[in-house]
């Protein structure tokens, strides 16, 4: 065994209890290991709700989502839509028409996002197994049918299938490609009444606002014509959705962006890794700060041990000897510490992901324990960043534990 790693042992294995050194150093180790395990614990359940994020809209969202690059609207036609349909890779292709709309039930009324779907938009969507009330078709017989979300539902009192008191649909009457709005009120507005079949509960933001209507409904209402606002993509289940993103990105051009899960929510995702990042960076101060006490346990073992060292020093140890010992010393303590606080942190998340012994205290919550994923990645930063505090709280004991002069200590 290395000459300083023994004795950076021996000193670290000290039998005095009531040393000062010791206790100081317990206290340390005490400090690394809660704050490891915290910090493990944060950022477990900061990729948990990045999960149960990812789980929520994809309930509703498609796998791809082809938009314009500029504008609100595009023009597509058959051609344009065999050419994707017949994409290697594209398993369906859903037209979308996507706009704000007022909404009257009675005498209550709101502004809605209404998005106009084709037939075959529940063929890639999960949305079925999310309706709450009613069903899930837009379309029965001949008879056109709304979805609207639990909160839209709630906020208008709207009663299902009431043929009697249909829901009316507003939007502004204009020329395609002018922003026109006539002054007089009976022509101002298209109208168009709507039975609502069913409601959905999917996520809070999208019940609140959204209602899902036939595309032939929305195209009339909004006097779209073949334009389309989008077009979602279902990519067969032997295809990477990656794969068929970069290809169909290369074939539509810049005019076009096709966006998956994550991009399509960018903004959210972006504001969860900010944050976590922010915690992380919280969390590695408090570490720091609870580091500085192996600086001042081992400053004052260098004090402690000022005769070892000259006898050290005397016997032939170089200088590179002596600091090597006071920094294992000190890496010694934050790697017990870290280890310690790395097993408590690693066990209480697997507990949670098990039992969920942490519940989220609310009836309305969508899971009913905090969620919780590790990530190797996670444990390896925090490794790291134990490492360089441990280097930055021990290089200067460490450096005057070399620098003293053997004459005065022996």
């Amino acid at each position: 065994m290395r000459v300083p790693l023994l004795i950076a042992r021996r000193y670290f294995r000290s039998k005095n209890k009531r040393n000062i050194i010791t206790i100081i150093s317990n206290i340390s180790m005490i400090g690394v290991a809660v704050g490891t395990m915290a910090l493990i614990i944060v950022l477990s359940v900061f990729n948990g709700l990045e999960d149960l994020v990812r789980t929520l809209y994809g309930k509703s969202d498609p796998n791809l989502v082809i938009s314009a690059t500029k504008g609100k609207a595009f023009d597509v036609d058959r051609t344009f839509l065999m050419k994707l349909e017949n994409t290697p890779g594209v398993a369906l292709l859903t037209e979308v028409i996507e706009d704000n709309a007022l909404l009257q039930y009675h005498d209550r009324q709101m502004v809605v996002k209404m998005r106009g779907l084709s037939d075959n938009y529940f063929g890639q969507s999960q949305i079925d197994a999310n309706i709450r009330e009613g069903d899930h078709r837009l379309r029965r017989d001949s008879l056109e049918l709304a979805l609207v979300g639990a909160g839209v539902q709630h906020e208008l009192s709207i009663t299902l299938n009431n043929r009697l008191a249909p829901m009316r649909l507003l939007y502004p009457r204009n020329t395609p490609g002018k922003k026109t709005l006539q002054i007089d009120p009976d022509k101002a507005f298209n109208e168009q009444d709507l039975i609502a079949g069913g409601v959905f509960l999917i996520e809070q933001h999208i019940d609140d606002s959204y209602i899902f209507v036939p595309l032939e409904f929305a195209q009339r209402l909004l006097n779209y014509g073949t334009r389309r606002t989008a077009l979602y993509v279902k990519v067969g289940q032997s295809f990477e959705i990656e794969q068929v993103k970069e290809q169909l990105r290369k074939q539509l051009g810049s005019d076009f962006k096709v966006q998956d899960s994550d991009e399509q929510h960018v903004s959210l995702f972006k504001a969860i890794k900010v944050e976590k990042l922010f915690v992380f960076i919280t969390f590695t101060l408090i570490l720091l700060i609870a580091s500085l006490n192996i600086f001042f346990s081992l400053s004052m073992l260098v004090i402690d041990k000022k005769k070892d060292i000259a006898v050290l020093l005397a016997m032939g140890a170089n200088q590179k000897t002596v600091r090597r010992t006071f920094l294992y010393v000190g890496a010694i303590v934050a790697l017990v510490g870290a280890a310690t606080g790395l097993v408590l942190g690693v066990t209480l998340c697997w507990l949670q992901q098990r039992f969920g012994f942490v519940s989220m205290g609310m009836a309305t919550s969508v899971v009913d324990a905090y969620p919780v994923k590790m990530q190797a990645s996670d444990i390896i930063f925090t490794c790291m960043s134990i490492i360089l505090i441990t280097l930055a709280v021990s290089i200067r004991p460490a450096l005057n534990a070399s620098r003293l002069d053997v004459r005065e200590n022996l």
